[in-house]
Formats: C-alpha cells, structure tokens, sequence
C-alpha cells in the first residue's frame, strides 16, 4: 500500500493537485478516484446534454414548459424510490448499479432515436429523463464524498474534485461537436452509455480507496443501509428542520434563475439555426466554452475562497452578478447580453455554488447526507423549474414584456443571494 501510494504521489496529476490546495498524502488516492469517477459522469451527462437541447426545440418552448412540471412530478418518484433502497441495499451495490441503469436508459433512447429522429413521444421522454438524472446522479456522488470526508476536508478537496467534474463537461460536449454529425444523436448517446459504464468500475475503485483515509474520516462510512425504509424519509427531514428548508428554499431560487434564462435560450437558437446537428453543435460549443472557464477557477481559486472566507461567499458570489446581469437585460435584452449573463451563471455555479452547496451538508448525520440532499437535490429543485417555467408562461401571456420580466429575475436573484449569505452563517 505504502508503494502503491509513494508512486501514485509522484505522478504528474498528483504534484498538479498538491500545487492546487492543501492535500495529504493519505487523501491523494481519494481525490484522484474520485476526480476520475466525477470525469467519467459528467462527461458522459454532458455528451448528451446538447441532444437534450436539440430535442427541446424540436418541442418547442410551450411543451417544455409543461415537461418541467412532468419532470418535477417523475424526480419526486425517483427520490422516494431512492431513499427506500439506500435504506435497504448496501452503497457497494446500490451506487454501481445507478450508473448501469444510466447507461442502459442512453442505450434504449438512443435506438428510439436512432429508428426517428423527430419522435416526439421518445423526444419528450428523453427529456425528462435526463433532466431527473442529471441532477440524481451529481446528488448521489457529492452524498458518498459527504460521507467519507470530515467538514474540514470537504472545504479543502470540494473545489479540486469538482475539477474532474468540469474536465468531463469540457471533454464530452468537444467529443458531441466532433462526432455527431457521424454518429448521430443516436450514437452520441450510445457514447454517454459507454462513459457511464466506466463510472462503474470508477465508483467500484473509490470504494475500495477510501480505506486510505483515517479513522476519524471513513467511520461513517461503514457500508451499511442507511435509515428506515420509508420512501417519504428525505422530505420528511427537511421539513422538520429550518435549515434544510433554507437549503430548499436556496434551490427553489437557483433553479427558478437558470429556468428565466433557459427558455429564452430556447427560443433564440430554434430562430438562427434550422439544422438540428447544427443546433446540437452550437450547444456543444456554449458547454464546452464555459466549462473552459470554470476549470481554472476550481483547481485554484475555489478552495481558496471557502477556506479563508467560508462558504457564504461561494453561495452570494454568483446571485449577486445575476442581479447585475439582469438589469443589464432589462436594459439592453440584446443576444450579446444574453450569451454573457448565461456563461457567468454557469461559470459561477460550477465553480462556486455547487461546491458551496454540498459543502452545506457537511455538518448532518449520514441519512440526511443521502435521503434529504437527494429531495432538496432533485424534486426540491425541479420544482423551482416547473413553478418558474409556469409563471414566466403566464406573465407572457398576460403581456409582461422582455424587460419586465428580466426585473422580476434581478428580484429573485437578490432573493437567492440573501438566503445564500444566511445559510453561509448558519453553517459556521
């Protein structure tokens, strides 16, 4: 173990990631199998990201806004089924075979696709499923390294594992723009199944790599059921505590934020471009841009950040630029404006507000770490979707304008930053 360690501490993305933050010897297996397992699920999420896109304006903007509430109501069935097994099927078994059941749904999809690209019924299917997963499957990865990882340790390595994140989200949409005009959507997502296959083994190898952290940090992680069996467990937990509801209410406001400019994204790439492997090409490259970005900044500047100023600063970073970004809309509501205030949103939640999010459940007990994360995680968040999709809908039809609404999104940007700052202090 002892040599197997030395070496891997002298290898060149070792001495990287010593240079980055603060990293015991001990923690360097740790990070790098779970740097590699985020690498293998975000790339092969963000492969198929833009099919999802691309299927949303074949849609359109109207149905898709009714999608998000099917979507909020299908990740509400999820969690429930998630926190019964987590209460009745060991992490070993349960966590390897979510990813298979990934990488089996891509497969399926992908043939439906593949017999008709502008299948409505497998386009509508397809996009709720990967809008449940794609918050499902980051929820179930940041609850293990929860578990294992002290509160101390999680403000150190959060940042630099969130690294291997980003990487896949700047490798898989690169592969997506290369490729699909050869293989298809279809293929593509034949190409995320694969990836979610190598998560597998990944997730397997970090299992056995946590063993390398001290007592202290892995006695929580006894691979055990957690809790009762109770479907309703995870909301359950969060209603019965103010600060989980003020993390509930911190993801109503995120996501009602992305939602507002989301859709108007939609409608602005269905305009300029006609082709559909064109418009899956265009999303490519807006993923591949932003995470280009984001990577620097969470190799060095994350950690940094929450160790000396706390995590409160990474949660009112983001929401306080939205509220500049958008007055400048309701201002100036032109595409230029548009395409800045999306990368610095999805800059700075990536680089940010996700690490600082899941730094928030460092301070609860194992069950909580799974069952009320997944809820606050998923349909918590999904249904700031469904309700911000709904409204923006209705204020639409009651004749708000463009501006308007731009001002009601600086209202619940500052909403989301004040709620931000308060979790921050309560976690200290």
């Amino acid at each position: 173990m002892k040599t197997r360690t030395s070496s891997l501490d002298q290898s060149p993305l070792a001495r990287l990631l010593r240079r980055s933050t603060e990293i015991d010897a001990h923690e360097l297996p740790v990070v790098i199998a779970a740097l590699v397992l985020l690498f293998a699920v975000f790339c092969g999420y963000f492969a198929v990201r833009p099919v999802r896109e691309t299927v949303g304006t074949i849609l359109g903007r109207e149905r898709v806004q009714n999608l998000f509430v099917i979507t909020w109501i299908t990740s509400i069935g999820v969690v429930m089924l998630y926190a019964t097994l987590v209460a009745r099927i060991r992490r070993s078994v349960l966590l390897p075979a979510i990813y298979g059941a990934v990488a089996l749904l891509f497969i399926v999809i992908g043939a439906m696709l593949h017999a008709d690209p502008r299948n409505s019924a497998a386009s509508a299917v397809f996009y709720v499923t990967i809008s449940v997963l794609n918050l499902f499957i980051v929820s179930v990865f940041w609850s293990f390294m929860l578990e294992i990882l002290s509160k101390e340790q999680t403000q150190r390595l959060f940042g630099v594992i969130a690294v291997g994140g980003t990487a896949g989200a700047l490798v898989g949409p690169v592969l997506t723009d290369r490729l699909v005009r050869h293989i298809g959507n279809s293929g593509v997502l034949d190409m995320g199944a694969a990836l979610f296959v190598l998560a597998i083994v990944c997730q397997m190898s970090l299992m056995r790599q946590r063993a390398a952290l001290p007592t202290a940090a892995s006695n929580a992680a006894e691979d055990r059921p957690v809790g009762a069996a109770n479907p309703f467990s995870g909301m359950m937990l969060v209603l019965r505590s103010r600060y989980l509801l003020g993390i509930a209410l911190f993801m109503v406001l995120l996501s009602a934020v992305t939602t507002f400019l989301y859709l108007d994204q939609l409608d602005i790439v269905k305009r300029t471009f006609s082709d559909l492997a064109h418009r899956t090409q265009i999303f490519s490259r807006i993923d591949y841009t932003v995470q280009s970005l984001t990577i620097a900044l969470q190799f060095f500047l994350t950690g940094r950040v929450a160790k000396r100023f706390g995590v409160g600063t990474l949660l009112t970073v983001v929401p306080v630029l939205m509220v500049a970004g958008f007055l400048g809309l309701a201002v100036a509501g032109s595409f230029a404006v548009l395409v800045v205030v999306m990368i610095v949103r999805r800059v700075g939640e990536y680089a940010f507000v996700r690490p600082g999010r899941e730094m928030l459940y460092s301070v609860v007990d194992t069950e909580t770490k799974y069952k009320a994360k997944s809820f606050n995680d998923v349909p918590v968040y999904r249904g700031g979707d469904a309700l911000a999709a709904q409204l923006q809908g209705l204020l639409q039809h009651q004749g708000f304008s463009a501006a308007a609404l731009a001002g009601l999104g600086a209202v619940l940007a500052a909403l989301w930053g004040i709620t931000g700052w308060r979790l921050g202090r309560q976690v200290r």
